[in-house]
């Protein structure tokens, strides 16, 4: 039964840290890479349809993104959507191929860049917290109904501690490594 609480708990926590990893990838740093386009949606035949799906991404060098749309007719709609995301970015079509320069970073858009990874991260930090609040309760319900003695329910919690100073731990290198990649020019 203890068992059971602590692995739901780490597999709650390391989703946690998965989601980060992927909203961490969607705040662009100074380089090209494929990801970021992944919160682009492609209006395709009338219905939102993620960019991924309708055009292959590559990074062509470390400051242009290179899309090949598999749909020579949508070639319109994609560029549309990439100009119309919130990213900033301002295609170009060469013939088949859309090409996607990434601008330069200034100081300012860093730091903002900087504030939204801090901001993910402390949802991070409170989702890990809150998941550890959720084990820990489920722990007091198997002492009140008698399944585990007080002595296991602190052993658990002290295990369920380390889980959670484990996956926090684990948040903030990532937000280290972020902030270091934002920083890097």
């Amino acid at each position: 039964m203890i068992n059971e609480i602590k692995g739901d708990a780490q597999e709650r926590m390391q989703k946690t840290v998965d989601a980060l990893t992927q909203a961490f990838a969607k705040i662009r740093t100074g380089r090209a890479h494929p990801s970021i386009l992944d919160a682009v949606m492609v209006s395709y035949y009338g219905s939102d349809t993620p960019l991924r799906q309708v055009a292959n991404v590559v990074a062509e060098d470390a400051r242009t993104l290179a899309l090949t749309v598999f749909d020579k007719s949508m070639i319109q709609a994609v560029e549309k959507a990439i100009m119309t995301s919130d990213l900033g970015l301002n295609p170009a079509t060469a013939g088949t191929t859309i090409r996607v320069p990434m601008p330069p970073l200034t100081e300012e858009t860093r730091k903002g860049y900087i504030r939204q990874a801090r901001a993910e991260a402390e949802q991070g930090r409170v989702a890990v917290r809150n998941i550890r609040r959720d084990a820990l309760s489920h722990l007091k319900d198997l002492v009140k109904d008698k399944e585990i003695s007080e002595d296991e329910e602190r052993r658990a919690q002290d295990e369920i501690q380390k889980l959670t100073d484990r996956f926090v731990a684990e948040v903030d290198k990532l937000l280290e490594k972020k902030e270091a990649d934002l920083l890097a020019v």
